[in-house]
């Protein structure tokens, strides 16, 4: 079994991430100050270098006006 980071469902989610982020018209930088992180920290989740756990979805979700479930499905 592949690692889940590695999984087509994992990488759904980073590809709808991506999109959201297109969507809302925002910048990687502008994503990090909105969530009090690193730019770092951003771009290493949509790249998948970092895990991203719920918690941290439910914060990108909120910043995107979409639901969690929004980022499960293959668009």
């Amino acid at each position: 079994m592949d690692k889940s980071i590695h999984s087509t469902k994992y990488k759904t989610v980073l590809q709808n991430l991506l999109k959201a982020r297109h969507e809302f018209g925002l910048m990687q930088v502008e994503v990090a100050e909105k969530l009090k992180k690193p730019q770092s920290f951003v771009s290493k989740i949509e790249r998948g270098e970092r895990r991203l756990d719920v918690i941290e979805l439910e914060a990108f979700a909120k910043l995107y006006k979409k639901s969690v479930d929004w980022f499960l499905i293959k668009k």
